[in-house]
């Protein structure tokens, strides 16, 4: 298909997902590296806590509070 074939389908609203090669996307900087952070317990207790008040996981609520200070999109 040809690239004008294609942005006129996409742009007319039709499901061109059949024509991508999904098996290679990725997300622009959105790569993940594992870090490891040691926190005082009671630290841990109250983010937590916070987390059960708002129904997410730590590893969530931490991603987003670490965004937001770097004032960053979150995803």
């Amino acid at each position: 298909m040809k690239a004008k074939d294609f942005d006129k389908k996409f742009e007319s609203g039709e499901d061109v997902t059949a024509h991508l090669d999904l098996s290679r996307a990725r997300r622009p900087e959105q790569d993940c590296k594992r870090v490891n952070i040691d926190f005082p317990v009671w630290v841990i207790q109250k983010v937590d806590k916070e987390a059960r008040r708002l129904g997410v996981s730590r590893q969530a609520l931490l991603k987003v509070w670490v965004a937001e200070r770097l004032e960053v999109g979150v995803y």
